[in-house]
């Protein structure tokens, strides 16, 4: 019998424990592994009351499961940098095998966790970390093992993809779309996480991780999220054959890594564009198989508690079979690569002035893009508003983004713009 002890008994550790519990026979069956919740910890005791928890299978004190020495799998679901680190490494350090869904600590510290259980022996399984229910940590590490992967592009937070889905179905603005998303359970009521990008970044560090052997800090992956995105964006971009979602994307550019979360605009003819809703999809393109799309739903109790299980079977298999190969985590941190700068990337851009509506703005705006030679393919100009502003819209040919940065930041001196400009990279090249 394998012995399981669930720390932490929120969203996703009510879901793994009822998992466990509900599908005890059918993994048995598939398995032959007998898996059983020997004790669950969590500082609230009413939650153990309202599952219906015996005394003798709960505590408020983490450290009563990671110092059972009957314990075989830790499985820590609290979340956070600080109380969550301390139980890996004391479990680590107890030879347990572990699980965590919590992609923040990896993407900050997972360098470290991995060195110190691979040193001790300790089997750590982390699938829930990214996307949920999406196999997709587990078909990297093995599925597409024999593959150099050139470039990953996801949705990978189902909040912000919730918003903009709302924004591009019903031509909501950003605050009414996070609102409904908060009415709804989708967005917290500090959604920053979410909207800014860095939920995203976080996952992408792992992703990141497995794909390239390389570890990468959150300082180099750029990062922006939606909270500029406008619906005369998104109508625009329809027009133009394009949709807008909060886009991550690593990809390797004459030995560079390139590394960045930010709303895009991509072809509607490409998979990616039609992911809706809450759903997540990663887009994985590897040098033997081509192209591959991992879809489905990127959280909630079921779908994230489904990942931690997978985990939790995949340690009992390495424990009952007693590999010397325990400490296995699919990390690998052998590459040394060079960030590339997100300034020094060019691509088309989408962009975006409010000015006055009045002869010889679009000339002086012309102007300086042609300074910083930035050629622009396209140009729309809404009609006037009541307060005598229009929206000025420009698609330009490959352009350097530095150079963008520097002709916005001069545009928007000009004493008839208002407000701040906005820019969207155009993804053309997805295969």
């Amino acid at each position: 019998m394998i012995r399981v002890g669930i720390i932490g008994l929120g969203t996703v550790g009510t879901g793994t424990y009822r998992i466990l519990k509900e599908h005890h026979d059918l993994i048995k069956s598939r398995t032959g592994i007998d898996i059983k919740v020997a004790k669950v910890a969590d500082i609230d005791l009413n939650k153990a009351i309202a599952m219906g928890l015996n005394k003798d299978m709960f505590t408020t004190d983490a450290f009563d499961i990671i110092n059972d020495k009957k314990i075989d799998i830790v499985v820590e679901l609290i979340g956070g940098t600080t109380a969550a680190y301390d139980f890996i490494i004391e479990s680590i350090k107890n030879r347990k095998g572990i699980i965590t869904a919590n992609k923040s600590l990896l993407a900050q510290r997972g360098r470290e966790i991995f060195r110190l259980a691979r040193l001790h022996g300790s089997p750590l399984g982390f699938e829930a970390s990214v996307c949920g229910g999406i196999p997709v940590i587990r078909a990297v590490k093995e599925g597409l093992v024999a593959n150099k992967i050139t470039s990953i592009m996801g949705i990978l937070n189902g909040t912000s993809n919730y918003i903009m889905t709302k924004m591009t179905e019903e031509g909501k603005p950003f605050k009414d779309a996070l609102r409904d998303a908060q009415s709804h359970g989708f967005a917290e009521q500090d959604p920053t996480y979410d909207v800014e990008g860095i939920d995203a970044a976080h996952k992408l560090c792992i992703l990141i991780s497995l794909a390239f052997g390389c570890h990468i800090n959150m300082k180099d992956i750029t990062t922006r999220g939606i909270t500029k995105i406008e619906p005369v964006d998104i109508e625009l971009a329809k027009e133009f054959g394009y949709r807008i979602k909060l886009l991550a994307i690593a990809r390797q550019d004459e030995g560079k890594l390139e590394a960045r979360v930010e709303p895009a605009m991509i072809p509607i003819s490409h998979p990616l564009s039609s992911v809706g809703d809450v759903f997540n999809a990663v887009y994985i393109v590897g040098d033997m198989v081509g192209p591959n799309m991992f879809y489905g739903k990127g959280a909630g109790s079921e779908p994230t508690g489904s990942a931690v299980v997978s985990d939790i079977v995949d340690i009992a298999r390495i424990i009952e079979s007693k590999n010397t190969l325990k400490g296995f985590s699919g990390l690998r941190f052998n590459n040394r690569i060079k960030i590339k700068r997100s300034d020094d990337s060019c691509v088309p851009f989408y962009l975006r002035f409010t000015a006055q509506d009045m002869p010889g703005v679009l000339s002086k705006v012309s102007g300086i893009l042609a300074k910083y030679m930035i050629s622009i393919s396209t140009v729309i100009q809404k009609g006037r508003q009541e307060n005598g502003y229009v929206p000025i819209v420009m698609l330009t040919h490959e352009a350097i983004e530095g150079d963008i940065k520097k002709a916005i930041e001069e545009i928007d001196r000009l004493p008839f713009i208002k407000g701040e400009s906005i820019y969207i990279r155009i993804e053309e090249g997805l295969s």
